[in-house]
């Protein structure tokens, strides 16, 4: 095999390992988790079906605005918080962020540690675009 098709096959090796990197991360491959959107988690917690929301976003996040009546572990210390929801651990955890990357990680963990998530499709921002409210 010439030089330049070698660069071109390693160029091709690339773009497929960063396209399948983002469809992972975006949680739309290899996932043992159910997203929902925005709607669906208001219409769980209207119906009031017993649920946790659990925000994964910063503490300075949360304190400017969240989804009332959520909790607030942040991704970086989910692993070593897990005993704080390990009561609900029998229930559905609803999981946001801000837009939707931090909350697909902590639902790929809470699996791993034998919890239900569902992740809130768009985060807090798709949220509040579906005009729902939110705690300032």
């Amino acid at each position: 095999m010439d030089k330049k098709r070698l660069l071109n096959l390693g160029y091709w090796i690339l773009f497929i390992g960063i396209l399948g990197y983002a469809a992972y991360t975006k949680g739309w491959i290899l996932t043992n988790f159910e997203s929902i959107s925005p709607a669906q988690a208001q219409e769980m917690i209207q119906k009031g079906e017993k649920v946790t929301l659990l925000d994964v976003r910063t503490p300075d996040e949360f304190t400017k605005e969240h989804i009332d009546g959520s909790i607030l572990i942040p991704l970086q210390t989910l692993s070593n918080n897990l005993a704080l929801i390990a009561n609900v651990k029998n229930q559905k955890i609803l999981v946001y962020c801000h837009s939707g990357n931090r909350s697909i990680a902590a639902s790929r963990l809470l699996v791993e540690n034998g919890f239900t998530p569902l992740n809130i499709k768009g985060g807090i921002t798709e949220w509040k675009a579906q005009g729902l409210p939110v705690t300032q």
